[in-house]
């Protein structure tokens, strides 16, 4: 793919973003040892964004050729003055971003072959069936993901990026009383298969970590409903800060009338609190989802959310940005060559605060030690409900038995405001996850544990 777009730069007569790009999927996976799924999609093409007093036209091609990339520039020129002259909106300039840069993070090892990725899940498959013969059900599975881009923009903002993920997938089933109890776990993060898919004894552990999860499921008891004291490990507290709070903080949705719209500069959660969308880095190391330029050739930075317990920033588009007077920071993004950039998070997550997660489990009576999620949903009012699939009581300040599963749910704010303790560590969702606001994308997520109170489901 050609990371040199610059000779089409006096093309550009408009304020216009010129992106290839080229997705790359690998899904591979065995239930009880028989391969279900074993996949290999690329998806890629060019596309042409044109901005003129406040329309945008756009226009996309499958085919990667000096012909397509002129006929997608002229297309989207002429869809943009179309829509001008029609809707006649005499916006301002979008604001200048400008940056230069090539992230490639390419795995320098050689890379596995269909045989060498079906060899190491398969013996990560017999030793399950080996070890736990009783299982109803084991599946092991990977996903591979990579996003190779590149842009250029009238304002001469020049990209190229290569940035792959990858995630091993491993559920277990029994059967209970006659009904299955499952569990599931995902492995891996940044990087292409051959960075992760090395020894399958090294997940051994993990996965016998998991079977016992299992087992304390199947001989959990249901919850007892209603407003209840809880720790929400760092998994769930990653997943609140995405889906309840982040996405009422992009700008497009506060303009179409999230409730954060309401609490800009206002004491939305505890002074515990700080909540911020990391761009590509944490503490030195890079982020399951690095973004270090946007979509629109925004050199990407880390937006403070939340600082305090104080709204202090939405996410932004150029768009939008100029609508609220403020600088974008990179959040637009695009999941394929044909889709037009929308605001997103990057790797959303709380800030660790000072206590200690023993200590936070000790400070409940009664109450509830929640650590993994399924899937869940939230609106624009950050009330959410989150599907809770392991957990265990809190009693006299002590782990007793798991749970079965329930789900949680409250107004995400609510929630912020009643945390009265937050973890010193920090854990990242190692592969990230997708998200699929209009078009699914990459995000990555993770925080401290956290304490609080929510609306948990049960008897």
């Amino acid at each position: 793919m050609s990371r040199d777009l610059k000779k089409y730069l006096d093309d550009l007569t408009q304020y216009t973003e010129l992106r290839v790009q080229e997705n790359k999927q690998l899904n591979m996976g065995f239930m009880n040892g028989n391969m279900i799924s074993n996949s290999k999609t690329t998806n890629n093409g060019v596309s042409a964004r044109v901005y003129k007093s406040g329309s945008w036209g756009f226009a996309s091609n499958s085919e990667v050729d000096d012909a397509s990339v002129k006929e997608v520039l002229k297309a989207a020129n002429n869809n943009a003055l179309f829509l001008n002259s029609r809707l006649d909106l005499r916006k301002d300039f979008l604001p200048k971003t400008v940056g230069n840069m090539e992230k490639d993070f390419r795995s320098k090892k050689t890379a596995l072959t269909q045989r060498g990725i079906k060899a190491y899940l398969k013996e990560i498959d017999d030793y399950i069936k080996e070890k736990y013969p009783t299982l109803a059900q084991r599946y092991v599975g990977m996903r591979g993901l990579s996003m190779e881009k590149t842009l250029i923009t009238s304002d001469e903002s020049n990209f190229y990026s290569f940035v792959p993920t990858t995630a091993i997938v491993v559920q277990l089933t029994l059967m209970k009383d006659g009904a299955p109890v499952n569990i599931y776990e995902v492995f891996g993060g940044p990087g292409e298969p051959q960075e992760h898919l090395k020894n399958p004894s090294e997940l051994f552990e993990d996965i016998d970590a998991l079977y016992q999860e299992l087992i304390d499921k199947s001989e959990g008891v249901n919850a007892k409903s209603g407003l209840k004291e809880v720790i929400l490990d760092s998994k769930i507290a990653g997943i609140l800060a995405h889906e309840a709070i982040g996405h009422t903080t992009e700008a497009d949705l506060v303009l179409g009338g999230s409730i954060a719209g309401e609490y800009m500069n206002k004491q939305v959660a505890s002074p515990l609190v700080s909540l911020v969308d990391f761009a590509h880095t944490y503490n030195g190391e890079t982020l399951a989802i690095p973004i270090f330029m946007d979509d629109e050739g925004t050199v990407a930075e880390d937006v403070v959310i939340i600082e305090n317990g104080i709204l202090k920033n939405y996410m932004h588009n150029k768009e939008s940005a100029r609508k609220f007077n403020t600088t974008p920071k990179g959040n637009a993004r695009a999941w394929q060559f044909s889709d037009e950039p929308l605001i997103r998070m990057r790797n959303t997550a709380i800030l660790p605060g000072e206590s200690k997660l023993k200590e936070m489990i000790a400070s409940i009576e009664d109450g509830y030690y929640l650590m993994k999620t399924s899937n869940g949903q939230a609106d624009t009012t950050s009330e959410f409900t989150f599907a809770i699939t392991m957990g265990y009581e809190i009693k006299n300040g002590k782990l007793g038995k798991a749970i079965k599963d329930t789900t949680i749910s409250g107004i995400a704010f609510d929630v912020l405001q009643s945390i009265t303790a937050v973890s010193d560590e920090m854990k990242w969702a190692g592969a990230g996850g997708m998200c699929g606001k209009k078009q699914p994308i990459p995000v990555g997520m993770g925080g401290p544990s956290i304490k609080c109170k929510v609306n948990i489901g049960g008897e």
